[in-house]
């Protein structure tokens, strides 16, 4: 297990916690009460910590190396039942990109979301979550088969944001992002958001409109990460912690915005700590939205979810 710097409390009590269990299987010494009491802190200790949280850290618990991501869901979810889907029909197959159908319980869903490595070779296969304008044009055209085949699609968010580099712009990647928002717009099937990590600009929103948005409790989305937002305004990566403050980026935040429909609580510690809970609170929470919007029409679904859109921010004529 990896920890934060802000964890380190909860390493030591736990390190003191497996010592003493040690000692009991390893001797004839009883210490059962003394490991109840080391348990008792350890609570103590990450209610203590993870209720406290500032923005950056909520940011950082995002960013775990032990945190699910995409494919970690959707295995959880539709187990064999999932066929992933390839390519964009016109430059080539984006793997920061993953699409495809699979079924919670009897319900087909198509699922679109971005995928994150697990280590140094796959997060360079994966090109670290971030989306090429093939990822986003596959993402569409799948989405688009959905509509026709009337299946309700699910997107997962975890992106540092959609791929920056030259290649990336010479394809139309502005353009592809925006042809993403604008069509989501008006798909006739239910699409349910999920940011399950990190949520950054473009990258995000080009699979993020739909007719419900959910948090994690432990997620962010932003117009722009703490660290480039605090190398612009400062100069500087040392003040990530005040930009994150002012982004107002957290899943509280959103919701207090009317960004977002609900929070998602995580296991304490975060999704990371309680992987199966993680998986059995999503699943719940994708069919009681999937069961709440089949009963609308497709004319009230379009109309809602444009509404929902129209009505975010703050304008003067």
């Amino acid at each position: 297990m990896e920890y934060l710097d802000f964890e380190l409390p909860i390493k030591e009590v736990q390190e003191q916690l497996l010592k003493c269990e040690i000692i009991g299987n390893e001797s004839d010494i009883d210490v059962t009460d003394t490991c109840s009491k080391l348990e008792m802190k350890l609570k103590k200790i990450k209610e203590k910590i993870y209720g406290n949280l500032t923005p950056w850290q909520r940011v950082q618990l995002s960013r775990h190396p032990s945190r699910p991501y995409t494919l970690d869901y959707i295995k959880a979810l539709c187990g064999d039942t999932f066929l992933e889907l390839h390519g964009d029909r016109n430059v080539k197959d984006d793997k920061a990109m993953i699409a495809g159908l699979g079924k919670i319980k009897y319900q087909t869903f198509m699922f679109v979301g971005t995928q994150k490595g697990y280590n140094t070779v796959t997060r360079k296969y994966r090109n670290f979550g971030m989306a090429n304008p093939e990822g986003y044009r596959k993402a569409l055209r799948v989405m688009k088969s959905a509509e026709k085949f009337n299946i309700p699609i699910v997107c997962l968010v975890d992106t540092p944001g959609a791929y920056p580099g030259q290649e990336a712009e010479e394809r139309g990647q502005g353009e592809a992002i925006a042809r993403n928002i604008f069509s989501m717009l008006s798909i006739k099937v239910p699409i349910i958001i999920l940011i399950i990590g990190e949520g950054a600009s473009g990258g995000a929103l080009g699979i993020g409109v739909g007719d419900k948005i959910l948090m994690l409790e432990n997620t962010w989305y932003s117009v722009i990460s703490p660290e480039s937002c605090s190398s612009i305004l400062w100069r500087s990566w040392e003040y990530k912690e005040k930009a994150a403050e002012s982004l107002k980026l957290t899943a509280q935040d959103m919701k207090k915005s009317k960004l977002i429909d609900k929070i998602i609580k995580e296991p304490l510690g975060g999704a990371h700590q309680n992987r199966e809970k993680m998986f059995s609170i999503i699943e719940s929470e994708i069919t009681k939205s999937f069961l709440e919007l089949e009963k609308l029409s497709t004319d009230e679904l379009i109309s809602l979810r444009r509404n929902k859109f129209e009505k975010m921010g703050i304008f003067k004529n």
